[in-house]
């Protein structure tokens, strides 16, 4: 990590009025229903916004809105005092996965910020089809195809504004794109961790690093960054050879709790009430809020069943990091908030289920997210482990946060959910470095993505495979992949970042070859250790060959078909360029059955 001074001007800003914390309201169904979601305009009449929303009993329904009229005074207030108090202004939201709410936010500060930009410019704009939305980009984009002197009056506008409106964060110092060019350049769950990472500190103009403000309108969370930042500021970095673990219990089963991503987030088109209706003759209104045209409401459900599977994960999790004779005990937090209606609901549905799974002798604590977060970076820093159980936003910031903190990366961490109706799904973290890495493969066909989380999501989903069906040759082939693993951290075989260095494809050789030589020497399946000896004695000699061929592949731009779908050939050909690691694996797999668990 980078140094922390008591010094640091960096904090984080967020509303304290008009924002989703303000207006939540929540109500746990007595019984199955069906509902309608419907604005009523101020002049009596109904819009269906959602016709069928199914509701089953025991489950917690939530509705809130933002005031965008607040919104904007928040940002106006905001931008002032980040230039009156000489830091970097810095915007963090997540459109990508918030797909309705957070791009309309990202607008509202992208035409506070450049305001008289957009007020001198509305008709031009107007014509030009500019979204505010997809950025300052967009704005770039759409006068490239005015007359020059036009095209330059606007642009020459703009960097006038940044004079006037203080220092933004950029994203690309080089290329002048600061973080309000498009709303995916910034996404908090990465650009928070990493910035407290570095010291507080995020990139200004000349390409030098500098104190910030942080922008996270909603107050939901916003409190916990910034008490992970004063903790930094009065202790110091983390030491990530002695801090402890933070692993996180998410509820985030059937229904994405909390997110804004589900087809339940609107953008008021007229003022009146948005609510919630009983279909079925009754009309009786269960949430309801009066707002005014460009308000942002949203509602969210959380089942009964997956709240009463994540009070147990919790339990058991706990109970399983409490080792005989350990004088470092592990502690679980709920991390729930008393003054929010949301928080509330399930805070009653813990305190009921918590005695059904024993949690006698553990220590199990709720906590508003601030104190948790105080708590478990003083735990940290002590070298405790704590299990964070949080709701699915919390889930994805703080899988990110700590392995970036201790890491520098959350593509290193292995994720294990265990699903309701059995199985489980075994995921790595992303922390917003994705577009990153496929960009740079695509430009110069070298991919510095870190696979290390899915080697360990593979180990740890092949070994539950043997102990859930008795397959002693899956449990050989997991402890061999646990072995493979270690080596080749202590190797440290890990991506480069730079084109012509090692990257994910020569990453994948060498935990290949590693595992294959941990199979040849294990004893316990004899027709694995003799599938893999072949195998084993090819990959070592193989290698020169292989690692060329994995290099010669790069400095060239690759085309893989596409983006969100790849084209499936044109990705294989590109993840496998060594024909000499092809014709080896090809054997493996098509070596007869004694090769296969």
């Amino acid at each position: 990590m980078g140094k922390w001074g008591p010094d640091c001007k960096t904090h984080v800003a967020c509303m304290q009025v008009g924002d989703f914390y303000s207006h939540e309201k929540s109500v746990c169904l007595p019984e199955d229903c069906d509902a309608r979601i419907e604005l009523v305009a101020e002049d009596g009449s109904v819009s269906v916004l959602k016709e069928k929303l199914p509701l089953i009993a025991g489950e917690i329904l939530d509705a809130t809105f933002m005031s965008c009229e607040a919104l904007r005074a928040f940002y106006d207030r905001e931008i002032e005092d980040a230039r009156a108090k000489d830091v970097l202004f810095s915007l963090h939201l997540k459109a990508t996965m918030m797909k309705i709410s957070d791009p309309i936010m990202f607008g509202h500060c992208v035409k506070v910020y450049f305001k008289d930009v957009f007020a001198k410019y509305a008709d031009t704009f107007a014509k030009l089809g500019v979204d505010a939305n997809n950025g300052l980009g967009d704005v770039e984009s759409k006068i490239a195809s005015l007359p020059e002197a036009e095209r330059k009056a606007i642009q020459d506008d703009i960097k006038a504004t940044y004079a006037k409106q203080g220092k933004m964060a950029m994203v690309d110092s080089n290329k002048g794109i600061t973080n309000l060019h498009k709303p995916s350049d910034i996404i908090i769950d990465n650009s928070m961790p990493t910035a407290i990472r570095g010291g507080g500190k995020m990139w200004n103009a000349d390409d030098k690093e500098e104190d910030f403000k942080a922008c996270i309108p909603d107050r939901c969370y916003a409190g916990v960054f910034q008490e992970c930042i004063e903790f930094c500021r009065q202790n110091g970095a983390f030491d990530p050879k002695t801090m402890g673990s933070c692993p996180n219990v998410g509820l985030m089963a059937q229904k994405a709790e909390e997110y804004g991503s589900h087809p339940t987030t609107f953008e008021a088109a007229t003022s009146g009430t948005i609510r919630i209706v009983l279909n079925g003759g009754s009309d009786k209104v269960l949430l309801g809020h009066r707002v005014q045209k460009g308000d942002i409401w949203r509602s969210c459900q959380a089942k009964d069943a997956p709240i009463k599977d994540w009070v147990k994960l919790a339990v058991v999790r706990c109970r399983a990091n409490q080792f005989p004779n350990n004088d470092k005990p592990c502690k679980a937090i709920f991390w729930l908030d008393p003054a929010r209606a949301h928080d509330c609901a399930i805070m009653d549905k813990v305190l009921k289920y918590l005695p059904e799974f024993q949690p006698e002798g553990l220590d199990i604590q709720i906590m508003s997210p601030e104190e948790a977060m105080r708590i478990t970076c003083q735990r940290a820093k002590d070298g405790l482990n704590t299990i964070t159980v949080t709701g699915n936003v919390l889930r994805d910031y703080l899988t990110d946060l700590f392995p970036i903190l201790e890491l520098g990366t959350s593509s290193k961490m292995l994720s294990i959910v265990p699903m309701l109706a059995g199985g489980g799904m075994y995921e790595t973290g992303a922390g917003g470095s994705a577009p990153k890495h496929v960009e740079q493969f695509t430009k110069e066909g070298h991919l510095r993505w870190d696979s290390l989380g899915e080697y360990l999501a593979l180990t740890s989903s092949i070994e539950d495979l043997g102990k859930e069906t008795g397959n002693k040759k899956a449990a050989a082939v997991a402890a061999a992949l646990d072995k493979a693993v270690g080596t080749f951290l202590s190797a440290n075989k890990n991506p480069g970042r730079k084109v012509k260095e090692i990257d994910n494809r020569g990453s994948h050789y060498w935990v290949a070859r590693y595992w294959a030589e941990e199979l040849a020497k294990q004893q316990e399946v004899p027709e694995l250790h003799a599938a893999f000896a072949d195998a084993s004695k090819s990959l070592q000699e193989s290698e020169a060959n292989v690692l060329q061929e994995m290099v010669d592949c790069q400095g060239t731009k690759v085309d893989i078909g596409g983006y969100y779908k790849v084209d499936k050939a044109k990705a294989d050909a590109a993840m496998n360029p060594s024909a000499t690691f092809n014709e080896i694996i090809a054997r493996i797999t098509h070596g007869g059955s004694d090769a296969k668990v």
